[in-house]
């Protein structure tokens, strides 16, 4: 009798968990939920350097490995944790000497990057008393670099209008820079004269590859193939790190490049009549004249990236953004108040690797989106008061809109 009671005892409690079994395992995220994952359609061979990118993205750099000697952080995924913007614990500071127009990076002095950590042995810089311009900057997040990379030229120097011919107040301008000696011709925003900026909070950088291999070089210490001397300040009378130089290959770096360039924007949130409200009112103040909803891509090397939209709600101009948000440091052709339109896909996942807290603008400073947007000035002006005068209903529906990008 006992035995019997046992078995359906048992049977039971296999049936319960077999009903319940959903509540207790956890389920894997619907696909393009996180920041996280590549786009649909690499093959097999292209998944594979995605998958080694991902884990060199990961990879967190030791005195053994080549760390430093002076470093912000010690891993791309740590100013960019689940591929998202960095906490303002990790935010960056730049800083020069400004006189008029005109900076002064104070190469001799360590600039124009202040690297607040260093290995033993090593003093980490300070902010010399030359610096009259510091700027604070918390690193953006690093999906959909790969659309942004191959939107055609054209296309984004159709939306320049640097005499505001329009009227409307806005004048956006591309940001024309120099390439690194070491990205190829070949390579978007490689090789002689002027090439459009793209990547960076001023659209200083042309190249997905420059953006990679500067940042291990000024954020982690590493050196590569295509920079293979260690950052190592002429005023800091100290040894460099043990690893020899080069610290890393190009193969590696390639890789990080692959797994960057093919990270897709994460999915739209849940539409509701809320949402659909904000956006008609988002367009209507004319925040969508700089935070375009859609450009496209042209060819590229790349079948997954190549011809599809790119719904990032950026132009990818410089915009006077008014006093403040200027942080009065020059970059290249960029003045002190200009930034480049934030794209704002994925702004409604800024808190997922952020212990829930979301931080807005170049600098992470507030967790307020509402606040954020009257932070805006300069050519912003306009949009910033229309929406302070709309009701509280609407501002909310605008908000809700952003929050489902």
């Amino acid at each position: 009798m006992s035995l019997i009671l046992v078995y359906l005892g048992v049977t039971f409690l296999s049936a319960l968990l077999l009903i319940s079994c959903n509540k207790i395992f956890t389920e894997a995220p619907e696909p393009h939920t996180t920041l996280e994952e590549p786009f649909d359609g690499l093959s097999a061979s292209e998944l594979a350097a995605f998958l080694r990118g991902d884990e060199a993205f990961s990879q967190a750099f030791t005195v053994e490995t080549g760390l430093g000697p002076l470093f912000n952080n010690t891993a791309c995924v740590s100013c960019h944790p689940g591929d998202g913007r960095a906490h303002p614990n990790a935010a960056f500071k730049f800083f020069g000497k400004v006189t008029g127009t005109s900076i002064d990076l104070l190469t001799d002095l360590g600039g124009p990057q202040l690297q607040d950590k260093s290995i033993p042995g090593v003093p980490p810089e300070e902010l010399p008393a030359e610096a009259n311009a510091v700027s604070g900057r918390a690193a953006p997040p690093v999906f959909g670099v790969g659309l942004i990379e191959f939107i055609p030229v054209q296309d984004i120097l159709a939306n320049e209008d640097q005499t505001d011919l329009d009227g409307d107040g806005i004048s956006g301008r591309a940001h024309w820079v120099t390439s690194a000696d070491f990205v190829p011709a070949h390579e978007v925003g490689g090789g002689p004269g002027p090439q459009l900026g793209r990547f960076g909070l001023r659209a200083n950088t042309s190249s997905l590859l420059q953006q990679v291999v500067r940042a291990y070089h000024q954020d982690i210490g590493i050196t590569t193939d295509f920079l293979p001397l260690e950052n190592h300040p002429p005023h800091l009378k100290a040894p460099a790190d043990v690893v020899p130089d080069p610290e890393l290959s190009a193969a590696v770096v390639q890789d990080v490049v692959f797994y960057l360039r093919t990270l897709a924007p994460p999915k739209r949130g849940k539409i509701t009549a809320e949402v659909l409200q904000g956006k008609k009112l988002f367009t209507e103040i004319g925040c969508a004249k700089c935070h375009i909803p859609k450009l496209k891509t042209g060819s590229s090397p790349f079948p997954v990236l190549a011809y599809r939209d790119a719904e990032l709600y950026s132009d990818l101009l410089l915009h006077d953004m008014g006093p403040v948000l200027a942080d009065n440091f020059i970059d290249g052709e960029a003045a002190g108040y200009e930034w480049k339109t934030k794209p704002l896909w994925g702004l409604g996942r800024a808190a997922d690797a952020l212990g829930g807290i979301p931080y807005y603008l170049h600098d992470a400073r507030t967790s307020d989106l509402s606040e954020a947007i009257l932070l805006h000035g300069g050519e912003a002006q306009a949009r910033r008061d229309s929406f302070s005068a709309l009701s509280e209903a609407e501002r909310q529906a605008i908000l809700a809109f952003l929050k489902s990008l």
